[in-house]
């Protein structure tokens, strides 16, 4: 029986916990030696020597295991550590108790399972060592992703970090504001782009969000060169296991929205004023023809009818004229600039033909002097802006004084088409030059015009992407300097 249990691959012991609390090992197999590193005669001398090799990690583990066992005289089953010659080994101890009159014995056996154990731990860093190079990869992609969401997102993004100083800031950070990473970085970001009237409320919002809060505002900052940008801010907390690290701002430029408001309420005016002002200018002529038709049925009216319709024509002719600058204005906002060869002499002698009825056009001496043969532009607008000045030209000669004269230059300035228009005529007052592109505006008393001409000059220039501007002094006459890009690579695009 000795031989047999030397070579079972395992300690097979007899322990006994007696009733006055002495314990021993009543009988261990001999091979102990070869995994406990104890004879068994020595642990049958001393049971403590068993403790003794336990690590000391493991020992408490151990005494609760086997105390708890002894309640109800449960089997017994238990996994640790013990040190042999100074190697650790894992062995594992399972007991049956047999109750008898001496107190409690345990039967059972000693494994080592220290192979098993490090197969066991070799598996599970291999298994760690997976799931690790697999969260290392997601990491990767996921920082390859943030860091192409963060430098390509359309929009200025600033990562500020717990106390208010600049982490990091993408490409449309610098797009929109002007400032690189390196000029900001470690830096309290409000001293760059929030502007001194505003400053309290960099401080407010970054307090706000410090507390965990997320805001949405519309204010504006200021780029690098000190110009004003209109944005939408967004500000929220970077928080770790709610703990403020730092913030993220988002700022969307709505320049051109606001712009775009702007403009929008301008046209609103406008169209308010035009609808006024259409009604009464087309009313007024109309009121004046039905009044003189009214006079004309009276009983006993004596008056020369050829003279009600000579008025009656002047009437229906301004009125005619009126509703042709009315459907040039609504023209010019619809239609597309259609780029062309434009022959600009041939243009102003055409309109200078077409305007020699007018009163007094007869008078009036044209002097052009073009370097310029032709050039790229839309021909419709051109001569749209040559009629109204040529007509205004007319209209607000000088009478009587000196003889009437437009003299018109047209010089090519690199990619651009340079035009003075100047005229001799009665000239307008200084309080009234800043005004006289305004939808409706008459400058002088003497006006009989509609009041859009000039407006719809400068919205053609405009249309064109040009420059004008206008000088003048009283009897002395206004020159118009307008400067109009000459389209010569949009023309050939367009060209079959």
């Amino acid at each position: 029986m000795q031989e047999l249990f030397h070579n079972l691959p395992g300690v097979i012991y007899e322990y006994i916990i007696r009733k006055d609390g002495s314990r021993s090992f009543t009988y261990i197999s001999e091979n102990c030696i070869d995994i406990l590193g104890l004879k068994a005669e020595e642990l049958q001398k001393d049971s403590s020597l068993f403790r003794q090799i336990l690590l000391e990690d493991d020992r408490t583990a151990f005494e609760e295991s086997l105390s708890a066992s002894h309640e109800g005289d449960k089997a017994w089953n238990w996994e640790g550590r013990i040190s042999v010659n100074g190697s650790v080994r894992w062995i594992e101890t399972r007991s049956n108790p047999v109750v008898s009159t001496e107190g409690i014995k345990r039967k059972g056996i000693i494994i080592d399972i220290t192979e098993r154990k490090l197969l066991e731990q070799e598996q599970v860093l291999q298994y760690q060592s997976v799931v690790e190079n697999r969260v290392k990869e997601q990491i990767r992609k996921n920082e390859i992703l943030f860091t192409q969401l963060f430098n390509n997102i359309p929009m200025a993004v600033v990562m500020l970090d717990a106390v208010g100083k600049v982490e990091l800031v993408n490409a449309g950070f610098s797009k929109i504001f002007g400032f690189e990473l390196a000029e900001l970085k470690g830096k309290n970001l409000n001293d760059f782009i929030v502007p001194t009237e505003l400053q309290n409320e960099g401080m407010d919002l970054n307090n706000v969000i410090s507390a965990q809060g997320i805001i949405q505002v519309e204010t504006f900052r200021k780029r690098k060169t000190g110009e004003r940008v209109d944005v939408l801010l967004y500000g929220m907390p970077i928080l770790s296991e709610g703990n403020v690290l730092g913030i993220y701002g988002v700022y969307v430029d709505v320049t051109s929205h606001r712009m775009m408001e702007e403009e929008l309420k301008v046209r609103n005016a406008e169209l308010d004023n035009f609808v006024y002002k259409v009604s009464h200018d087309l009313r007024a002529p109309l009121s004046s023809i039905l009044g003189l038709v009214n006079l004309s049925r009276l009983p006993g009216n004596t008056d020369d009818l050829a003279e009600y319709i000579k008025i009656i024509g002047d009437k229906v002719e301004a009125l005619d004229h009126f509703i042709g600058d009315v459907l040039s204005h609504s023209k010019n906002l619809k239609l597309d600039v259609k780029y062309d060869n434009v022959d600009v002499k041939s243009i102003l002698l055409k309109t200078i033909e077409d305007l020699s009825y007018l009163e007094g056009a007869k008078d009036v001496e044209f002097d052009i002097s073009s370097e310029v043969d032709c050039f790229y532009s839309d021909p419709w607008r051109i001569s749209e802006i040559f009629r109204n000045l040529v007509s205004n030209a007319i209209k607000y000669r000088a009478r009587g004084v000196h003889k009437p004269k437009v003299t018109i230059k047209i010089v090519p300035d690199s990619n651009w088409v340079k035009i003075a228009f100047s005229d001799n005529g009665i000239g307008i007052a200084k309080q009234n030059l800043n005004h006289i592109f305004e939808m409706f505006y008459r400058a002088t008393e003497q006006s009989d015009g509609s009041g859009i001409g000039l407006y719809i000059v400068k919205n053609a220039v405009e249309k064109l992407e040009g420059r004008i501007r206008a000088e003048s002094q009283v009897d002395m006459g206004t020159t118009f300097y307008i400067e109009l890009p000459n389209r010569i690579k949009e023309s050939e695009a367009v060209q079959p």
